[in-house]
Parts: C-alpha cells; structure tokens; sequence
C-alpha cells in the first residue's frame, strides 16, 4: 500500500515538474517575443534612402537616325551619356521633327511625358523652343546653333568651321582642276561661314584654287545632294565638301572618280576610294557635361548662355585621312590640330578681303566670336552671291 501510494506520488510529482517546465518554456517564449518588436523599432535613418527618380532626357532630331552625318553624330552623343550615366538617366528621340510648327507640338509632347532636360539639335528648333521654354519652367532646354537664350533655355554649337578649314587644307593640294565645290544647305552664318573657311583652308596651300557653291535649302535631302554635287563636278569641281547631313555629295564623287569629305560624322564606308577625310562633330563631351551638371544641380542659363565646342574641348576633328593625301599634308593638319588645342592657331587671322576686294579683317587681326556669328558675306575666292536666305 505504501508502494502505491509512492508510485502515485511519484507520478504527481512528475506530473506537476513537467508543467512546470512547460510554463518555463511558455514564459520564455513570451519574452523572446517581447523582444521581436524592440528589434523591428530601428531608428528610421537606418532604412535604405529610396532611390531618386532617373533623369529624363529627350532628343529632337531634324533628319533620320540613319542619315550618317548631322543627327547620327548627335544620337552617338545620346548614346554616350547613356553610357556615362547608367540608369541614372532615362533618354528619348523624336526623329524627323521638321523646322516649322510641329516642332513645337513635338516639344510640348515632350514636357507632357515628363522629360526634364531636353535637347532641340537643328537652328530651325529656336522659335518653337523659345514659345514652349517659358510654360515649362521646371523643364531645362537647349537649343543647339542657335543664338538665343531664355531663363530655362541655353544655347550650344560646335565650331564646325574648324574642321571645313583642314579639309580645304587638303582640298588644295588634291585638286587637279583648281576648282573645289561646296554643297550648302541653308545659307545662314553658321554654314555661309564653313564655305568661306573651307576656301581659306585651300588657299593656304594652293593660292589658285576657286569655290563654286550649289545650294540645296535643306539639311537633309538626298536627291537634291546628288543633283546638286553632279552639277559641281559637271562644272569642273574635282573635290567636293558638303555642308547637308547625308552621305550623297560623297557617294556622288564616288561614281564620277572625284575626291569628297565626310561631313558631321566618319563617312569613308559610303565612298572609300573618293573620301580624302571626315569633319567631324563629337558632342558626347558637351552631352555629358550638361547632363552632369542637371543632375548635380548646378545646370544654369539665361542671356549670354552659349557654349561653343572645337577642336580645344574634343568636339571638332578630322578623322580618317585617306593614304592618297601625302604625308606632309597630314602633317600639316596634325599642326593645325595642335594649334587650335592650345590657341597658338587662328583660322580668321587677317588679311582677309571680301569678294568686293575690301579687306574684312586687317593684317594681323583676328576675328572674334562675335564677328564669326555674323558672317553673311563670301570671302575672295568664293564665286556667286550669298542667297538672301530662307
């Protein structure tokens, strides 16, 4: 009997010991979970920050992507931000946007699907800009080639008479007929400016040499290039360059066994045997800088805010020099290059006479920027008149 009942008891006593742990095990879990939320409490600094919107960067475009001189420059300089800035940085085009009404349409579109920086990339783009800048305050534009400006608009060019310049270097040592041809677009100071420095490249090493000029009144018109460049060479032209955005003046002088330049972008695959060399335009450098200095916050314009690029900032060469040209030729350019890096070099350093043998600048004097942006005349040697315009 004492046996059972010590059994019994043993058994209450277990029974009571393993409640007991368990209400142990309990209490402890309660406090493990007590402490759950004092570790979810974390101070609200130590959360990641959110990561900033990208930027939104949009392009216009005058002519197609594919025109392989003006706008395909331009889409490699878009390329190239979007390689510098990764996902920081969202960009867009329009191609085909023509210099009249619906460019603004294009701009407004542009504002609407929230683009905070955008980029118009021909002159005619600057009326329509100016309309749209003031009702999109929050929006930074800018306009390249052109000359005005705005609180949120700011202007940007390339000094593309530097590369016309080398290649009337090597124009006027590789003609045979001592007539070198241009093909202009629109005749405004920008390009009226390339054709005279074209022609003051040339006469520094064939003092003989004339410039005949057809005008197409376009930028880009394949057709109207073709026509344009046969006409020059059916008037005795045996080197040609162009101031227009396709390959056709080179691929023209191609099939007629003339010498051409590539223009705005490197063109030797469109006529090897005729290319002698391309002018052309990097605007990656200014791309990138720009779009640096919206997204630090240090972006500015307003009057007077122009930027023009050359050979000094890396936006300006002459690449792809064919074998063809003798080696004292590129040695030549490989000086001016180097003088116009380091500002030892001035392409519009007088004398220089107009066509009505009137000197336009002095001996010894050097033009400025301001009388650059305004050049609306033909420098001596150039024939024809200067077209009132469009």
């Amino acid at each position: 009997m004492s046996i059972k009942k010590s059994k019994r008891d043993l058994l209450k006593l277990a029974g009571w010991s393993s409640l007991a742990a368990t209400a142990a095990l309990v209490g402890c879990g309660k406090k493990e979970e007590a402490a759950a939320p004092a570790a979810a409490s974390a101070p609200a600094s130590a959360a990641a920050a959110p990561k900033p919107e990208p930027l939104k960067i949009a392009f216009a475009y005058v002519g197609p992507v594919g025109d392989g001189g003006w706008t395909f420059a331009h889409d490699n300089g878009r390329k190239a931000v979007e390689k510098e800035f990764g996902d920081k940085i969202v960009t867009s085009y329009v191609e085909k946007v023509p210099e009249s009404a619906d460019a603004e349409r294009v701009f407004r579109d542009m504002v609407g699907q929230g683009n905070k920086l955008i980029f118009g990339t021909t002159f005619g783009y600057m009326e329509p800009m100016m309309k749209v800048a003031p009702d999109a305050k929050d929006v930074k534009f800018e306009h390249a080639t052109g000359y005005k400006q705005a609180e949120n608009l700011r202007s940007y060019d390339s000094r593309t008479y530097e590369g016309a310049y080398m290649a009337g270097v090597i124009a006027g040592k590789m003609t045979k007929s001592n007539t070198l041809g241009v093909v202009g677009s629109i005749p405004i100071p920008e390009v009226i400016r390339n054709i005279n420095s074209f022609t003051l490249g040339a006469q520094s090493t064939n003092p003989k040499i004339k410039v005949k000029v057809v005008w197409v009144n376009e930028w880009f018109n394949p057709p109207k290039e073709t026509e344009a460049a046969q006409s020059l060479i059916n008037g005795g032209a045996d080197v040609l360059m162009q101031n227009t955005d396709s390959s056709a003046v080179l691929q023209t002088a191609e099939k007629n066994g003339k010498y051409a330049f590539g223009w705005d972008s490197d063109m030797t695959a469109y006529g090897p045997k005729a290319h002698l060399g391309s002018a052309i335009i990097n605007w990656a450098p200014y791309y990138i800088a720009s779009v640096r200095e919206a997204l630090d916050g240090k972006w500015t314009a307003g009057a007077g805010k122009h930027a023009w690029w050359g050979v000094k900032e890396g936006a300006i060469d002459m690449v792809s020099i064919n074998e063809v040209v003798p080696a004292e030729v590129k040695a030549q350019i490989d000086t001016i290059r180097a003088g116009l890096k380091d500002g030892s070099f001035s392409i519009w350093k007088g004398p220089i006479t107009g066509q009505d043998g009137k000197p336009v600048l002095k001996d010894g004097e050097v033009a400025d920027d301001k009388f650059l942006s305004g050049v609306n005349f033909y420098i001596k040697g150039v024939e024809g008149k200067v077209p009132s315009g469009k």
